[in-house]
């Protein structure tokens, strides 16, 4: 066969695998010029698109969880991520922990998506709930790979148990000072002046594991954190220095949660993301501080970020779900002062 023949075979066999794969866009319009910019063409195999919620504890604004529920369902996303305090925890009673992980299980069931379990400082408040989330959902730190983009997990309460000890023994003092009245001897006892309390801590061993894990994947197309307390903030040893090297060179965004309170930073040339509530606690005095679901869309240009507010996500009947026009999903406008 000489080669005007056989690129005359190669042709109708492309031809006829046209054919045979109609486009998904069909119209009637003859004209040369048609009513639209471009034709919608179906999503390459590779994109999907995920949720993120963020912090619904820390004195949980009743019903806010319930909307955003309802809202994810209407999203649909193929999974759903979170930064942790997802209960209100802080306790060694374990038909307690039982009870509140229950409802909240219970609750995110019905986003009728995949749900990726993230710890934060309600979750994994002492010894006692470490064991309690380990025996309940297995590992505190993980990683998964999805359309070749690495996910990783942090623990970010991730400290020795003496000294995992210490804090909750710190913190039960605080609380006790704040319910009694004692503002002022709270915010100047032990518990608020540990760094922990803001940064969190990235232990050796989790250090080495993520390590590890990047290595061994070393041409994923994106890399996405998950951690609840910005330890990238941390100054001590402890922090994500070592991941952030570990990545140095590749394209990654780190998320967190936290202090309730919006915010976005650039760093090592990559996007750091400190994510507000879907539920929690707000200070009114916060302007970021609102609530929201965040859906992201990854494609072969990298993620696409859209935060959602809540109170701005309608159904088909133009309001939102479960009632929530009658809730307040940013407390800085509703001129309500945080409990």
């Amino acid at each position: 066969m000489n080669v005007h023949k056989m690129l005359l075979y190669f042709t109708l066999i492309a031809m006829a695998s046209c054919q045979s794969s109609p486009s998904p866009f069909k119209h009637q319009i003859t004209t040369p010029t048609k009513p639209w910019t471009a034709q919608p063409q179906p999503k390459p195999e590779g994109d999907f698109t995920f949720a993120i919620i963020s912090d619904l504890t820390g004195d949980e604004r009743a019903g806010i969880f319930n909307v955003a529920v309802q809202q994810l369902k209407l999203l649909r996303p193929e999974f759903i991520m979170s930064v942790g305090d997802l209960i209100e925890g802080g306790t060694e009673d374990t038909l307690q922990l039982k009870k509140e992980y229950d409802y909240f299980d219970e609750r995110v069931l019905k986003a009728n998506a995949p749900f990726f379990h993230v710890g934060g400082n309600h979750d994994l408040t002492n010894p006692t709930m470490r064991k309690y989330w380990e025996k309940r959902y297995g590992k505190r730190y993980y990683h998964f790979v999805y359309q070749n983009v690495l996910f990783l997990v942090l623990d970010s309460e991730d400290y020795t148990e003496a000294r995992m000890n210490e804090i909750y023994i710190a913190r039960k003092r605080a609380i006790e000072l704040l319910d009694s009245g004692k503002t002022e001897q709270a915010n100047q006892s032990a518990y608020f002046k540990m760094k922990e309390r803001n940064t969190g801590e990235i232990g050796d061993e989790q250090s080495a594991y993520f390590e590890q894990v990047i290595a061994e994947n070393p041409n994923v197309r994106w890399t996405f954190l998950f951690f609840h307390k910005p330890v990238w903030k941390r100054e001590e040893l402890g922090n994500l220095d070592r991941i952030e090297k570990a990545l140095q060179g590749k394209k990654y965004t780190a998320i967190n949660g936290h202090l309730h309170d919006y915010s976005y930073t650039e760093r090592n040339s990559n996007d750091y993301i400190m994510l507000g509530t879907t539920g929690g606690g707000q200070n009114a005095s916060k302007p970021n501080a609102f609530d929201h679901i965040t859906l992201v869309s990854m494609s072969a240009d990298g993620p696409s970020w859209a935060n959602l507010r809540l109170d701005g996500i309608l159904d088909k009947t133009a309001r939102i779900p479960q009632n929530g026009d009658t809730l307040c999903f940013q407390n800085s406008k509703c001129m309500t002062l945080e409990k």
